[in-house]
């Protein structure tokens, strides 16, 4: 049995113990040893060796035989690819300059080496920077406005809570690790809460379920603050000492009722107050918040709103109250060391020059196909990234792949539809065959994952590849020249707080080792890291931005309110993970597809007559921008209105060959640049 660690974007970050026969992955369960894993893993995972020898694993490099997306390629060696990519990468800098590269990679893995292996190279090069918006930039925008930083109080310090509140989180498919805190809570005398849009399976084990409309939860929120204040359900002191702008925040929300709320988020008044007077019973209160409500165009406000609950309530400074967002910024650790800005152009103030420009990744369609984009985008790198299942406006994005002159290099662990279109494939080692560092945007505990399989084939790590392009190139060698160890070691002594108990060594020894913080954390309880020094209720920084100082909910610009589009697409359709996917890592795996069943749309049986639906008929989704193929499911678990499309399947496996995201818009949200994922119109007719 050896310890190693989930690389993917999950905010567990689990701890596993994995089993290795003769060289082949036997088993993988959670380490009961962990403090948050705690044994308990998701499924995905658990079938991991299935994806380790997955048979559409790429296992040498490809070069592309055949038109862009049909997958016809021809082995080469890894000497042909790296000199094909650096002469490709010369003539295109030489004709275009070196924006006209862009790096497209996220969280395929969240190990903080391999994430970070190609920023030093493409800095160098001048290469576009890439805003990697795609996933939390507007969620910590909204919650950064309020206190300051990604983080809140221990997510696993819920156990002993009187009530727990689940905002917009799907724990049993996202975070599997918080249902076993949120069990442990309960068996301890917490009542729970969820609020989302659908009954999902959380929900269905909570004490009470409000059913909010997408894109509503600020004005839910903002009438149980109107509740809070007008019924003094407040703590006094903590207000006074640890928070701005009370007084204009009062003002602000005493025309924000149960009421006035209850037609916007569709829940009775009563209802709203009922636990509005539950969650300010005492401080004891503890709310778990999921990103993927700041994905709607209102979502950056939405979050700066529910950060600003707990401050009422004085929950922020108890050690069983509080909220969560993220733990992110509670990771001291300097990225700087790893992105090494200072070899970008412009960095250097002696010789000034401009920054690269910047492309927004939700924008990818755009940036590929805008004939008046200069320098235009002629070769594109993805790693970490499936742009072809994941991107928004799915039917430009592939519009832009397909390009004849587009030269794109996908390194990738199977052959995803991104790695359909590029012209070369390069082989891409899996976490359990590489060495990496984890932190977690779910707990305090830093890992080290070492490998514990040998690469199939001639698969290499993201690390390999870009020092051996950094050598062909000329570029930024000293820094890949570097052992990964010392790389680590300088990373961990370096940032805003020095962490001494976490070395090299004990990592290596004991696997994972958790901050040097207090326990209970409690990082509000005396104020916050903004500006003020305070929780911000009121913030000079949204003004100064362009944007409500206050709470504010605003209506989604696709949503109900827009009554023209509305009368054309009449269903709110949100796109929330389903439980055997995570974004589009495991579609690839027949297994996970099975269990998963078909591409599905949930509506609401209201919904269904209107369009002469039964349950299991296959339906069309559409809009302007697209059309996707679904099996209906009638459910009540759903509101009149609202349809849920749960998970991304990968284009080559959904029934008529597109997926979801080809109903998704790339606009941007109110804050940080992220997606309005969950903001669309739709309507649904039988196929």
């Amino acid at each position: 049995m050896m310890l190693s660690v989930c690389p993917h974007d999950c905010p567990s970050a689990c701890s596993l113990d994995v089993t290795v026969e003769a060289g082949r992955l036997v088993s993988v369960t959670g380490n009961p040893a962990h403090p948050f894993t705690q044994g308990v893993i998701c499924g995905k995972v658990r079938a991991y060796a299935e994806r380790v020898a997955s048979p559409l694993r790429v296992l040498h490099p490809l070069r592309r035989v055949g038109p862009k997306g049909s997958g016809a390629y021809e082995r080469i060696s890894w000497e042909e690819a790296v000199a094909t990519i650096t002469r490709r990468w010369r003539e295109i800098i030489r004709v275009h300059g070196a924006e006209a590269i862009l790096p497209f990679s996220f969280a395929g893995t969240m190990g903080r080496i391999q994430y970070f292996a190609g920023h030093p190279l493409f800095h160098a090069l001048g290469a576009s920077r890439l805003d990697r918006t795609i996933c939390v930039a507007t969620a910590y925008a909204g919650w950064r406005a309020t206190v300051g930083r990604a983080v809140g109080n221990d997510s696993e310090q819920m156990v002993g809570a009187d009530l727990v509140v689940l905002w917009g989180i799907n724990a049993a498919y996202s975070t599997i690790n918080v249902m076993t805190l949120v069990k442990q809570a309960r068996a301890a005398g917490a009542d729970v809460v969820t609020i989302d849009p659908y009954r999902t399976p959380t929900a269905e084990v909570a004490d009470e379920h409000l059913m909010v409309r997408p894109g509503t939860d600020g004005a839910l929120a903002l009438a149980v603050m109107h509740v809070l204040i007008a019924e003094g359900r407040l703590d006094r002191d903590y207000i006074e000492r640890a928070t701005l702008g009370f007084d204009r925040l009062a003002e602000h929300v005493k025309p924000l009722s149960p009421e006035w709320a209850a037609p916007i988020a569709g829940i009775p008044a009563e209802t709203i107050a009922r636990f509005a007077r539950r969650y300010g019973a005492g401080p004891r209160a503890f709310i778990r918040i999921g990103i993927g409500l700041s994905r709607h165009d209102n979502g950056g406000m939405t979050c700066r709103t529910l950060a600003c609950l707990p401050a009422l309530t004085g929950a922020y400074a108890d050690p069983h109250g509080g909220a969560l967002l993220s733990s992110s910024d509670a990771f001291p650790f300097d990225t700087r060391v790893l992105e090494r800005r200072d070899l970008m152009p412009g960095s250097d103030r002696n010789r000034p020059s401009p920054r690269p420009r910047t492309v927004n990744m939700i924008h990818l369609g755009r940036a590929l196909t805008d004939p008046g984009l200069r320098p235009p985008v002629q070769a594109l790198y993805v790693y970490n990234a499936n742009p072809a299942a994941v991107c928004p406006n799915q039917t430009l994005v592939l519009e832009g792949l397909a390009r004849e002159d587009l030269f794109t290099v996908v390194h990738e662990q199977v052959m995803t539809d991104t790695a359909m279109y590029a012209d070369l494939v390069l082989p891409a080692t899996m976490a359990m065959e590489h060495l990496d560092l984890y932190t977690s945007y779910g707990h305090h505990h830093v890992q080290l994952g070492r490998p514990v399989l040998p690469p199939p084939g001639e698969a290499r790590s993201n690390w390999d590849v870009f020092a051996d392009l950094a050598r062909a190139l000329g570029v930024a060698e000293p820094h890949y020249a570097r052992s990964l160890r010392e790389l680590v070691e300088e990373h961990l002594a370096t940032g805003t707080a020095a962490q001494p108990s976490i070395t090299w060594e004990r990592l290596e020894r004991e696997g994972s080792v958790r901050l040097d913080l207090p326990a209970p954390y409690m990082p509000f309880a005396n104020g916050a890291p903004t500006p003020s020094g305070k929780v911000e209720l009121y913030s000079e920084s949204l003004l100064r931005a362009g944007l409500p100082a206050l709470p504010t909910w605003m209506p989604l610009r696709e949503g109900p309110d827009n009554v023209e589009l509305a009368g054309r697409y009449p269903l709110q359709c949100i796109v929330p993970p389903n439980r055997f996917f995570l974004n589009s890592s495991f579609s690839d795996s027949a297994r996970l597809r099975r269990r998963q069943g078909t591409p599905t749309v949930l509506l609401a049986p209201h919904d269904a007559r209107a369009r002469g639906i039964a349950d299991g008929d296959v339906v069309d989704v559409f809009n302007d921008r697209g059309r996707a193929q679904f099996t209906a499911r009638v459910t009540d678990a759903t509101r009149p209105g609202v349809v849920v499309i749960e998970g991304i399947w990968w284009h080559r496996f959904h029934p008529g060959g597109r997926g979801v995201n080809v109903l998704t818009d790339d606009r941007v949200a109110d804050m940080g640049g992220g997606p309005a994922f969950h903001s669309n119109l739709v309507d649904i007719t039988r196929a």
